[in-house]
């Protein structure tokens, strides 16, 4: 069996890779690795178990709080909320772990189960590593431990959640959102009740779209991966700006009043500034991927702003913050984390804070974006094909170095296989448009051949 853990919990096709019997075992399993701590404390462990609005989510989180309850967890459960507020809300009610279903940005069908750990943080490699252990030692046939009787976990809904995570996003917001206009796009995902709620109440008129999720619609040409609905939406309404949210609502990206997109390496400028106004970027620093464009890095050198980078996946990004106490960091995609705030990337409280930035300065977003300048980057996916072999075919290595020498010290490239999805990213910069498109395009065929 391939490891079942990529970079965002365990994705597949529900119903077909992420079944009912998978999702129910390796919930036990992580009930067995990551709340007997807390049964060795002389409490009865507990989970906060939420979900996004797909269909398949109804029949997985029946399954996750089946396998949770059988293993004595008491299971506290909070519906449809994003990613974040699951979160949150493990750490502060004092969670022995987290469970959240969702695919993120993928399509419908898709679903995912990921796990947080006691305080609300992202599992580490050998966590992951132990609950499949420990998942397939007992798939193969060694027996549960299985509690009866009154040692069987307890399950109840948990409706005060939303309430909680509500309060908890207003607080972190520095000013009000009086006299702002703002589009939200919470593509028909988890969000779609709470943003539009703190939004309005920190002061902003709002314009929803994306906002009536059916079970069937998330993502559905809407959301962070289809801006079009936004852009065309901020410009009929006349609105100062547009927040995109993704299904679980863990990233922002934004529109400005022109309908110009504002990426997450934008998002991060303009936060990293806003927040040493207010003394609150430790070190002067933030964390990026080496995804970020190279107009991010120059524009934070010429702001006296460090910037450290990792590999590519937030939670690198949170690794390197909780290690250095950084406050600030995040990806080009716009997962952004706000470390004081939150312990995962928070769309919702992205765009409040965005926006905060906007009204406090009097500033339209277009320019305060402007403090960096994006060199035209162009990334290719390439499907239907072997990303285990990236960094060991020759004939791709070949390709990278001649693309390398074309493009010198003016440009980059970048490969690297997707963690959650069967395919090749393909990402080249250059300082012309055209060349970073023909170098690109040639080391997408390039993939073909060698990893076909």
């Amino acid at each position: 069996m391939g490891r079942l853990f990529g970079t965002d919990g365990v994705r597949g096709v529900a119903n077909a890779d992420l079944t009912a019997e998978l999702t129910l075992g390796l919930s036990v399993a992580a009930a067995h690795v990551l709340a007997e701590a807390g049964t060795f404390e002389g409490h009865r462990p507990t989970a906060v178990v939420g979900r996004d609005p797909r269909a398949s989510g109804e029949f997985l989180e029946a399954a996750v709080v089946a396998g949770l309850a059988s293993a004595g967890v008491d299971v506290l459960r909070v519906g449809v909320l994003p990613t974040p507020a699951v979160a949150y809300l493990t750490g502060a009610l004092g969670a022995d772990l987290g469970v959240m279903l969702s695919a993120s940005h993928n399509a419908m069908p898709d679903n995912g189960v990921k796990f947080f750990a006691r305080g609300g943080h992202k599992l580490a490699d050998e966590l992951e590593d132990r609950i499949e252990s420990v998942y397939e030692e007992h798939r193969t046939g060694a027996p549960w431990d299985r509690p009866t009787g009154s040692g069987v976990g307890r399950v109840r809904s948990y409706e005060e959640g939303f309430e909680k995570y509500a309060a908890h996003l207003l607080a972190a917001v520095p000013n009000r959102l009086d006299g702002l206009k703002v589009v939200l796009d919470e593509a028909h995902g988890a969000a779609a009740r709470v943003s539009p709620e703190v939004f309005t109440r920190a002061g902003a008129e709002i314009v929803t779209i994306g906002a009536e999720p059916d079970g069937l619609n998330i993502n559905d040409g809407c959301g962070s991966t289809h801006l079009g609905l936004l852009k065309a939406a901020v410009i009929e309404h006349g609105a100062d700006l547009g927040i995109a949210h993704d299904g679980d609502a863990d990233r922002c990206l934004a529109v400005d009043h022109t309908g110009a997109e504002v990426d997450g390496d934008q998002i991060l400028a303009v936060l990293a500034l806003a927040m040493r106004e207010r003394s609150e970027l430790r070190s002067d620093t933030v964390v990026a991927t080496v995804m970020s464009n190279l107009g991010f890095k120059l524009a934070m050198e010429r702001e006296g702003v460090s910037l450290v980078q990792t590999g590519v996946g937030d939670r690198y990004v949170l690794e390197e913050m909780k290690s250095h106490d950084y406050a600030l960091g995040g990806e080009q995609s716009g997962h952004v984390i706000i470390l004081d705030h939150a312990t995962t990337g928070d769309g919702t409280l992205t765009g409040l804070l965005l926006a905060a930035r906007v009204a406090q300065t009097g500033r339209t977003l277009r320019d305060l974006a402007s403090v960096m300048e994006r060199l035209p980057q162009v990334l290719i996916n390439v499907p239907d094909v072997d990303r285990s072999r990236v960094s060991t075919s020759a004939e791709l290595a070949a390709a990278v170095g001649e693309a390398e020498r074309e493009l010198g010290a003016t440009g980059r490239v970048l490969l690297r296989p997707s963690g959650t999805e069967p395919l090749v990213r393909v990402m080249v910069e250059a300082a012309d448009i055209d060349q970073a498109r023909s170098v690109a395009g040639r080391l997408a065929d390039a993939v073909k051949s060698a990893l076909g």
